[in-house]
């Protein structure tokens, strides 16, 4: 069995419609070949973000995981807070939580969309810390009231796991700097998007920057963009527009997805260049040039998502970018 050093920069997705048998096997995988974390989504009609990473934090040894996002509208901060810190203590130093507005749409659909998603964001991350660090919390926000709210001692995990932000827009960005210990960016993550990020972001401690990707990488370089192409077709949309507004053929892109009349044919028509600028995809020296050009633009965090039919199968070829 191949049993690399672990690479902690580099982690994987776990994709959110991988049927449920595969799950652990697939974390498992991703532990032996070396990633440093999985990260598990939590989006509205799949899978729970708590209860998948409480599963592949028992079922694996070492690897870090974390949970990219929990809206703060879903869950009282509370009873978050108990989740987190019992996944904190039962697996110490592996945990890492991002938090965010969630998708409006999705949030708006289940009645849980603030009136002003900022502040809730703020009330909740401080609220949060404060809980996890156990402290007696008092709080009369706008949508965080807690009353003298604590946890047990018994509770409290040793580590108190990062809390990280998931968030895009510029004001948004710039509250993660300011309260969060860190940032995770959906993909995709362009190194011109990091470094814009990052200016919004803009914090005065320091910060991490989890940056997700679509990713495929094999000895065929136009193998490896024609597979990581259909995971771009959601792009052109309008959430996705503070992601490519840094890139040079914006306008472009925005101007090719206004003359296609479905993502489908976007994603078809969009330039192999492009492929190769907005994911982590090519040959694995191709591959792994793109992974230093993220962390030179001040990515500390890369998340690959794997692409195509047999996931944990990729993940092999995905191992490929690891340790260089």
């Amino acid at each position: 069995m191949r049993s690399p050093a672990t690479d902690r920069t580099v982690g994987v997705l776990l994709p959110r419609d991988l049927p449920a048998d595969r799950i652990l096997p697939y974390a498992r995988r991703a532990e032996e070949l070396g990633f440093g974390a999985l990260w598990v989504v939590e989006d509205l009609g799949f899978r729970g973000g708590v209860a998948q990473a409480a599963a592949v934090l028992a079922s694996t040894d070492r690897i870090r995981v974390g949970i990219g996002l929990l809206p703060a509208g879903a869950r009282n901060v509370a009873f978050a807070a108990l989740e987190i810190a019992s996944l904190a203590q039962l697996f110490p130093g592996r945990v890492d939580v991002a938090v965010g507005h969630g998708m409006p749409a999705w949030m708006r659909s289940v009645g849980q969309w603030p009136r002003s998603p900022l502040t809730l964001l703020r009330e909740y991350v401080d609220a949060l810390r404060a809980l996890l660090r156990g402290e007696l919390t008092q709080r009369r926000g706008q949508y965080v009231h807690l009353d003298g709210v604590q946890l047990d001692p018994s509770a409290l995990p040793d580590v108190v796991p990062d809390i990280l932000a998931g968030v895009r827009g510029p004001k948004s960005l710039a509250l993660s700097g300011e309260v969060a210990d860190g940032t995770v960016l959906a993909e995709p993550v362009a190194p011109e998007y990091a470094r814009a990020a990052l200016g919004h972001i803009a914090a005065r401690r320091p910060h991490r920057l989890v940056a997700y990707n679509i990713a495929s990488v094999d000895a065929d370089p136009l193998a490896a963009l024609a597979a990581a192409r259909p995971g771009l077709e959601w792009i052109g949309e309008p959430d996705w527009h503070a992601h490519i507004a840094p890139l040079p053929f914006a306008d472009e892109l925005v101007a090719l997805r206004s003359g296609c009349a479905s993502r489908e044919e976007f994603a078809r028509r969009m330039p192999d260049d492009w492929i190769a600028r907005l994911a982590v995809a090519g040959s694995p020296e191709e591959a792994r040039a793109r992974l230093d050009g993220l962390r030179a633009a001040g990515v500390t965090d890369i998340v690959l998502a794997p692409v195509g039919p047999d996931p944990v199968g990729a993940l092999e070829s995905l191992a490929t970018v690891l340790g260089a």
